[in-house]
């Protein structure tokens, strides 16, 4: 009996939730423009046929579906504000409903076949309403930003931040034992330590990283192929919607989405990418990452280290800390080209958070090297 009763209270809550969903869609395509307006009414009409499923589980086990909708305070006061300021934070709200919807409903036997991916149909048609129009959105369908083509299996930027956490991490650790001893065998034994230890971990937290990673998203296109041959129409119907939203005219979209799901691969190619966002050429390579990152944290860790292999005494902290801070510097500078930006601020970001992170352990290096010598 218990167990009805939360079923029932499960399944009202679904209802609730598509049919707030429709109302949202219909009430933006009332305010929306005119390429807008269709996308919003068969998003809507989806969310209907959603929270009619909902209404027939509930009535399998004896129980009654609300007889209408009817919009809380809250979802009429966001509708009212879409209206008079735009719909963009309207937009972006539901965006993020989608998205957790599509999870919600992975796995869930009482879900219906596809709704999931239907709501990340509605999450992606809803990014790319959100997204900047371009003067022929079409030219944009499968292109990616410079720096992920430039990376796409995530070496260059594991490398790029591997030598960033060698630089600090060993820097502070190597500075630190500076501080609290002169004995230029007991730094170069701590450091080394610290560049082996750090290299390894870094290199086996970023092969799991990007294994696990790796194994979700095949996972995710699985899921995509498998909607793909037991739903085509709705599929078919969600492709259109995408490309509806990038500013395709609804009879081209239509026609485009139609000629992409008669390929079965290119299909599943153009969902991956489209609704997942994922390139199934791109999923990163767990071993090339995990070497990229070993073997740079092992050259940025390298190089606080290197003048206590010449020098010792107040000479050798000097020569590390310049050494390190030009070694910053050129670091921020790649992040800050990398991320498309100037530069100079990046590298002066670098230069000082890691010159305090040095000079903090160094300091306290200090005082307790003073106080057990004492």
């Amino acid at each position: 009996m218990g167990d009805g009763r939360s079923k029932a209270a499960e399944y009202r809550k679904f209802w609730d939730d598509e049919m707030e969903a429709a109302f949202r869609y219909r009430a933006l395509a009332a305010v929306a423009t005119e390429e807008q307006r269709p996308i919003f009414v068969a998003l809507a009409d989806v969310e209907e046929r959603h929270a009619h499923h909902w209404a027939k589980k509930l009535a399998e086990i004896g129980e009654h579906a609300p007889s209408a909708y009817a919009p809380g305070i809250g979802v009429q006061l966001d509708l009212f504000l879409a209206k008079h300021l735009g719909i963009r934070s309207a937009v972006a709200a539901m965006e993020r409903k989608e998205r957790e919807s599509s999870s919600m409903y992975d796995g869930m036997s009482d879900a219906a076949e596809g709704m999931a991916a239907e709501e990340r149909g509605h999450g992606a048609a809803l990014a790319r309403i959100l997204a900047p129009k371009r003067s022929d959105p079409r030219v944009d369908i499968q292109r990616y930003e410079r720096w992920h083509r430039a990376d796409a299996s995530g070496a260059v930027r594991a490398a790029v931040f591997g030598i960033n956490d060698g630089l600090v991490a060993n820097a502070s650790l190597v500075m630190g034992v500076a501080g609290g001893t002169p004995d230029r065998h007991i730094i170069l034994l701590a450091g080394i330590s610290g560049l082996l230890a750090g290299a390894f971990s870094m290199g086996a937290g970023e092969y799991i990283s990007v294994t696990s990673q790796r194994e979700l998203f095949e996972h995710e296109i699985e899921v995509e192929a498998r909607e793909i041959d037991e739903q085509p129409e709705e599929e078919t119907e969600e492709l259109a919607l995408i490309y509806q939203a990038k500013g395709v005219p609804k009879s081209e979209a239509e026609a485009m989405s139609k000629r992409i799901m008669a390929d079965r691969a290119q299909a599943i190619d153009t969902l991956s990418r489209e609704e997942l966002g994922l390139n199934p050429d791109e999923l990163g390579s767990p071993w090339r990452v995990a070497i990229s990152s070993f073997v740079a944290f092992i050259i940025g860790a390298a190089v606080p280290v290197l003048p206590f292999l010449f020098m010792s005494g107040s000479s050798a902290v000097i020569a590390a800390f310049a050494c390190f801070g030009a070694a910053l510097i050129a670091v921020g500078s790649a992040i800050g080209i990398f991320a498309g930006r100037s530069p100079v601020v990046p590298a002066l970001r670098q230069l000082l958070v890691g010159a305090a992170a040095s000079l903090a352990t160094f300091m306290i290096g200090r005082l307790i090297g003073g106080s057990l010598h004492g």
